[in-house]
């Protein structure tokens, strides 16, 4: 049987059944109701990639077991999974505990996301070492020698982008990026700037999207939930630019320009206003070219994680159009295929080699699913129970959960 992760799972699974086992942790168990009375458990189910909400209905044996289970339990699920407008669910499946090497296994990430947050933290790395001023390079060293580790296991949000174990370190490596390439065009833009202001933009959220050292479950805390993430990030970033002003080399810095009471201002800046209006929670508005470039940049970001997110999962409902997700406004329309790219052989072979370049292979389209049969009547719920526990969903508003 193979092993996936959820990611793959959302990926490979269709109205087709996909035999696989995945290792997870409960993040939540919730006990509801259907309006005709009949109670079903609702898992929050998560791994290192993504998470997921898995019902267990009362007609099945693991609904017992499952009430049992001890709080963030690590599970092997094995099974065949569907995925279809309500998510993923199990055609006959079942539940075991992992034992010890296992978790341990689990807690080490799967080998992709691994690599790919290892290289997107080095990348963090090289470029806030690259930064000119020595006032921005000290603060964003002491800032990761103090909060690195924890830095490093912290999601970018909770849902809807980069909300994951990890997420803020592969989204801040790749607004640092998209950063450099857009000041080599608009040479105005102070690059020290924006990349110190990246790395602190969303640095509020070690308190409210944080995990443990040992899981995938984001617990709440106190500071993040009464404050949020950008009154933290200010306080965080004010705190080390007065610890870091009283060392001594901070004397060598008095005749710099700009002053350094100017470069902090313009830093705190760009973490108050970063996410641009009051309505979406900065409590200032962009008012600097970096600023406001810092805003869409992030928004960037976030939309297209979102895009690559939704395509993962979102059915076909014709060619090339896929059912709408939320948060996203609109049904999905499937990228243009890049114009294929031509090589020039030796001199004096007029014929060019062309090689095709698809969507899939930018990796914002996984690779087509099977094509949608009907559900095997073995299926664990009816339409009622299905139908019962539908809630409608909010019309988008253009508002991103940052």
């Amino acid at each position: 049987m193979d092993k996936l992760t959820i990611s793959q799972l959302k990926q490979e699974a269709s109205e087709t059944p996909r035999t696989a086992s995945i290792d997870v942790q409960v993040q939540k168990t919730v006990v509801k109701t259907t309006k005709s009375g009949k109670p079903y458990l609702e898992f929050t189910l998560a791994d290192a990639t993504d998470q997921f909400t898995l019902k267990i209905w009362e007609n099945l044996p693991q609904f017992r077991s499952a009430q049992e289970l001890p709080e963030n339990a690590f599970l092997r699920l094995s099974g065949d999974w569907t995925q279809n407008q309500y998510g993923i669910d199990g055609v006959r499946w079942d539940l075991r505990p992992m034992n010890q090497s296992e978790i341990d296994s689990f807690l080490s990430g799967d080998p992709e996301t691994r690599f790919t947050q290892d290289s997107d933290w080095k990348e963090i790395l090289r470029l806030t070492k690259s930064i000119s001023d020595p006032r921005l390079r000290t603060l964003c060293q002491r800032f990761i020698e103090r909060h690195g580790e924890q830095f490093r296991r912290t999601a970018a949000a909770r849902k809807n982008h980069h909300a994951r174990r990890g997420g803020l370190v592969e989204h801040v490596a790749q607004m640092m990026r998209c950063a450099c390439a857009i000041t080599s065009v608009y040479s105005s833009l102070n690059r020290d700037l924006l990349v110190a202001g990246i790395l602190f933009h969303d640095c509020g959220k070690l308190w409210e999207n944080t995990y443990p050292e040992t899981g995938f479950t984001q617990p709440y805390d106190m500071e993040g939930e009464m404050l949020g993430h950008i009154p933290l990030g200010i306080n965080l970033a004010a705190q080390l630019w007065s610890e870091m002003m009283e060392d001594d080399k901070a004397k060598d810095w008095d005749n710099l320009y700009p002053l350094s009471d100017e470069v902090r201002i313009h830093l705190l800046h760009l973490i108050a206003s970063h996410h641009g209006t009051y309505e979406f929670g900065s409590p200032a508005l962009p008012r600097t070219p970096e600023a406001i470039a810092l805003h869409h940049i992030d928004n960037l970001d976030a939309k297209y994680e979102m895009f690559k997110q939704a395509y993962a999962v979102a059915p076909e409902i014709a060619p090339g159009i896929h059912e709408k997700q939320f948060p996203l406004p609109a049904n999905l329309v499937a990228p243009l295929a890049h114009f294929p790219r031509t090589h020039t052989l030796a001199e004096g072979n007029s014929e060019p080699v062309v090689e095709e370049t698809k969507p899939e292979q930018e990796g914002i389209l996984p690779p087509k699913k099977d094509e949608p049969v009907a559900v095997s009547e073995e299926s664990d719920a009816s339409e009622d129970e299905e139908d019962d526990e539908e809630i409608p969903r909010a019309p988008f508003n253009g508002e991103l959960l940052f």
